[in-house]
């Protein structure tokens, strides 16, 4: 494989989809996914995906005792895409939860007929302890969206048991950061967040198909890399998308350019071929953090023999 094709989401319209045309979600199904929710979202047309985003707006969160915003890492999300035959639908979700949150969703997807397909951390050093849940389901997109609805409709997770978002600050990301310098270095354009920058990048270079559906950069396949602080004092947390050869490369450049590690897991159940997560974290110089975000992208779509040591069968 050639160096891989790594698209950020805004940009994935000028490619054509990889594994066929998927289905529009039409007007009346987007409807049926707001309603159920109370909550409105977005279509990605590209990509026919609706996603309604879940953040945690009741935790105020901190990571070694400083405060962080929640845009930082602590939004969860629903997305729905339809299978390449179009004869049904996928949810596609990703939870941000306390401890003691976990295991009643748990029971309470499993009773609406949905399923869990991951329950890992994302970081280290942060306060209260978090906990992220995959949960995943397949339908048509209304009964799919009342699944859901229902699941977590006595968490906090739920829209009308959020308190509304703080008022935006004065002060964001945009003066915070020097956002060109930082577009030049990881060779993409983020998206302000009040006082974070996120850049999210798909694997283009790549066909996976989960069950049926064509999982594409907003329903979960990205790399992405996420900023708060300031230029000389930032913090950096992200996840880089892998295939299984390229997860120890990735940890190597990340630990190259001193940043941390936090975990290697999987997102999804049934994909093919099978990808890998990795969640990092960082501090310092933003500049000098984006380095080693774009050094991570670099390695993805290049093979390197880790094979030594292994068992040969």
């Amino acid at each position: 494989m050639g160096t891989a094709l790594l698209l950020p989401v805004d940009k994935l319209k000028a490619i054509p989809l990889p594994v066929g045309k998927t289905l529009a979600l039409t007007a009346e199904e987007m409807a049926a996914i707001d309603a159920a929710l109370g909550k409105k979202g977005s279509y990605k047309e590209a990509e026919a995906v609706y996603t309604v985003p879940l953040p945690r707006n009741d935790l105020k969160m901190k990571i070694k005792g400083e405060p962080v915003p929640i845009s930082f890492g602590f939004g969860g999300w629903v997305s729905f895409k339809k299978t390449i035959n179009g004869k049904s639908a996928m949810v596609m979700s990703d939870t941000v939860l306390q401890q003691e949150e976990v295991n009643p969703l748990i029971s309470a997807a499993h009773a609406n007929g949905l399923e869990i397909a991951a329950i890992h951390n994302h970081f280290f050093y942060e306060e209260p302890r978090i906990f992220y849940m995959h949960i995943h389901g397949m339908g048509s997109v209304a009964e799919l969206a009342k699944k859901y609805a229902d699941t977590i409709r006595d968490s906090k997770l739920f829209p009308a048991n959020q308190p509304a978002p703080a008022v935006p600050p004065a002060v964001t990301a945009k003066e915070n950061f020097d956002l060109p310098a930082l577009d030049a270095i990881v060779k993409y354009s983020g998206t302000v967040n009040g006082p974070t920058y996120k850049y999210t990048v798909g694997r283009a270079d790549l066909k996976i198909v989960a069950m049926g559906v064509e999982m594409t950069a907003n329903i979960g396949l990205n790399s992405w890399a996420s900023f708060a602080g300031k230029t000389d004092d930032a913090h950096i947390a992200g996840d880089i998308a892998m295939l299984q050869s390229e997860v120890n490369s990735v940890i190597k450049i990340l630990r190259s350019h001193n940043l941390e590690v936090v975990a290697v897991h999987n997102h999804m159940l049934d994909d093919d071929p099978h990808m890998i997560f990795l969640h990092y974290y960082g501090r310092g110089n933003a500049l000098a953090l984006a380095k080693g975000f774009r050094a991570a992208l670099d390695v993805l779509g290049k093979k390197e023999d880790h094979s030594m040591g292994r068992m040969k069968m």
